[in-house]
């Protein structure tokens, strides 16, 4: 038996809110159109913030909480896919910020909006190499410099924020047990990059997203507690990816999960892809819902049809 144990939360988002009237102002849309479809009302946009700037903030908020120095870090991976460079990676601007060591192992991880999934499954076998047991996690975006202001179905969705955990890895802890896949499609959700003639632009086919998502979500909880000889009533919370509160209620009325075991942010933030799960765990932290021995299933879905899920223990 070896695993790890969530230890502090942290999050950060900027304060430029984007309403959706401010959207109404921009391109052909309603507040009525886009909650009723989505569940946002207003979504973070970074002005003079850049990506690393979300990165340390969350990530100071993490190591506070758990109670954990810079120097006792052994690795730190950023799951994201808009960083300020393409290198240096984030995570190698958050060892410089923070002050970690410098042999602390430092990289960034593309899952897109299953990212902190894959980053936090990935920091769990790293740490069993580790010499230090603690591991800071990251999942932030800056999606705001991929919209294409001109497509009112992605425009009106994705905020910026960024979320941490710091993790602690033992030989007397359960393992998360993370399940973790993709499809290998290029043309459902991303955003452009290289061999693509105009700048980086979200793009998506908003009803393949939900047809795969509203069967992804249900197969990777129902995978992850017959793995682990769970059942729903084991699980204390359940924080999911917040892409459209439509697939979290469908998932919530399947299971029969009471309004008390799980959270939805989405209204406040939109879309931030790999900082979504970590910043619920963040929010639920603060308000007291989750804390020391609760048992929390992780699920979430993205770009490349990635998929995954995992049941984490705080400490």
């Amino acid at each position: 038996m070896s695993g790890i144990k969530i230890c502090g939360v942290g999050h950060y988002a900027p304060p430029k809110l984007m309403t959706n009237a401010d959207l109404e102002k921009i391109v052909d849309t309603s507040d009525e159109w886009i909650t009723s479809r989505t569940g946002i009302k207003t979504r973070h946009h970074c002005e003079t913030e850049t990506h690393s700037d979300m990165c340390r903030e969350a990530a100071k908020m993490a190591l506070r909480k758990a109670g954990v120095k810079p120097e006792e870090i052994g690795v730190c991976i950023v799951a994201t896919l808009s960083s300020d460079f393409l290198a240096p990676s984030a995570a190698c601007l958050v060892q410089r910020d923070l002050g970690l060591r410098n042999d602390t192992v430092c990289f960034d991880l593309n899952g897109a909006c299953s990212g902190f999934l894959f980053a936090i499954h990935t920091m769990e076998c790293m740490l069993a190499a580790s010499p230090r047991k603690y591991g800071l996690v990251l999942g932030a975006e800056m999606l705001s410099r991929f919209i294409n202001w001109e497509d009112r179905s992605t425009c009106v969705l994705f905020g910026d924020a960024a979320g941490a955990a710091v993790v602690e890895w033992s030989e007397d802890y359960e393992s998360i047990h993370a399940l973790l896949g993709c499809e290998g499609d290029s043309e459902m959700l991303g955003v452009t990059g290289a061999g693509h003639k105009d700048l980086p632009q979200i793009f998506m086919q908003g009803q393949s997203v939900f047809k795969f998502a509203v069967t992804a979500v249900p197969w990777c909880i129902d995978e992850v507690l017959k793995r682990n000889g769970k059942t729903v009533d084991d699980v204390d919370f359940f924080v999911f990816h917040q892409a459209n509160t439509r697939i979290i209620d469908l998932a919530v009325k399947k299971y029969h999960i009471p309004e008390e075991k799980y959270y939805k942010n989405i209204s406040k933030y939109g879309n931030t892809s790999a900082a979504s799960i970590p910043m619920v765990l963040s929010e639920l932290s603060e308000l007291g819902k989750i804390g020391s021995g609760s048992h929390i299933m992780m699920v979430g879905f993205g770009g490349g049809r990635t998929w995954g899920a995992a049941l984490a223990e705080f400490k």
